[in-house]
């Protein structure tokens, strides 16, 4: 009797730590620099489905407007593991993986909506989830946050304005710096949270960003002219730590993963909206919206293109990965 019942009480506490266990919660705090934008929506989104679906086991915290720091910081706290995921422009993720910068070369897509399409492509993804894979992260989610803009205390009209700007470029890989370069440019990286004061002060004469980066900053009380950058847009990377993930077990990951993707509606519904509405709130508070005429397009495209292939020789990887994208985005299905 005396074993049976030490048998029993043991069967018990066994089953007491693994429910115990199952039913622990964990955290998973989201960075982002950016505030009511897609990747904002896209945070509530995963956040809402995450905690459903794992019944409360995992709690998301949502920290725009770079709360949790500098993109630097939140970069290296996601490889560190001292914050579980940050969403930074993806070339702020160069560090990690050079392979990032991909996703900037001009002239690959038509839209945004297009570009969703692409990368929701299986091949595409297959190549994304190798992805910084050895500096400990894990790609959840990319997405396009809206055409690049070049807001500028000197209107650009065509691509000869560009020479002789100090610019500031979203990453410091060699597709930011060396297509401006080529423009006559001076192009510099600084983190997003740098850049509004450092327009006020005319550190800098102009900053590339998207629409909506510029309206919900209100970079028109600084200048009033921004200037659409043709064939080209402002991607984020939704990075993870991948220690996490294996610290919440087999199921909670593939609940965080398949939020990550169904959250990725966002940018072809509300993002696609925010273009217009992002445009609307920069002209209603006195802004400019310059379209390059299509001769300056042009002539745009085939300086900041031909720096291409001389980047994508450096990196073999890399190489494939664009030419996997450009293929994909050739496709009648995606247009």
């Amino acid at each position: 009797m005396r074993s049976w019942v030490s048998r029993m009480v043991a069967i018990a506490a066994v089953m007491l730590l693994a429910g115990a266990a199952s039913a622990q919660q964990f955290t998973m705090k989201l960075s982002s620099p950016t505030v009511n934008d897609a990747p904002h929506e896209w945070m509530k989104a995963f956040k809402a489905g995450v905690e459903q679906r794992s019944g409360g086991r995992i709690k998301v915290e949502i920290y725009p407007a770079s709360q949790l720091g500098q993109i630097p910081a939140t970069v290296d706290g996601v490889a560190l593991g001292t914050i579980e995921f940050a969403m930074p422009a993806v070339g702020f993720l160069i560090g990690l993986e050079p392979r990032f910068q991909v996703f900037d070369a001009a002239g690959v897509f038509d839209n945004v909506a297009q570009s969703q399409k692409v990368l929701a492509d299986p091949a595409v993804r297959a190549r994304l989830a190798t992805f910084g894979e050895a500096k400990g992260v894990e790609l959840l989610v990319v997405g396009n946050n809206g055409p690049l803009m070049v807001a500028s205390h000197k209107a650009i009209r065509t691509a000869a304005d560009f020479k002789g700007v100090k610019i500031r470029v979203p990453g410091p890989a060699p597709l930011h710096i060396q297509p401006f370069k080529k423009l006559g440019a001076s192009p510099v990286s600084i983190p997003l949270g740098e850049v509004l004061p450092a327009m006020q002060n005319k550190t800098i004469d102009a900053s590339i960003s998207s629409f909506n980066v510029l309206t919900g900053f209100k970079y028109y009380d600084v200048t009033k002219t921004a200037t659409y950058l043709p064939s080209s847009f402002l991607f984020v990377g939704g990075v993870v730590n991948r220690n996490f993930m294996k610290s919440i077990g087999p199921e909670l990951a593939t609940i965080v993963r398949e939020e990550a993707r169904k959250a990725e509606t966002v940018f072809s519904t509300f993002g696609v909206a925010d273009v217009e509405r992002t445009r609307e709130i920069w002209v209603k508070n006195g802004g400019e919206a310059i379209v390059l005429p299509p001769a300056e397009a042009a002539s745009y495209l085939k300086d900041v293109t031909s720096v291409i292939p001389a980047v994508l020789e450096t990196n073999p990887q890399m190489k494939i990965d664009y030419d996997t994208i450009v293929a994909t985005a050739k496709r009648p299905a995606v247009n």
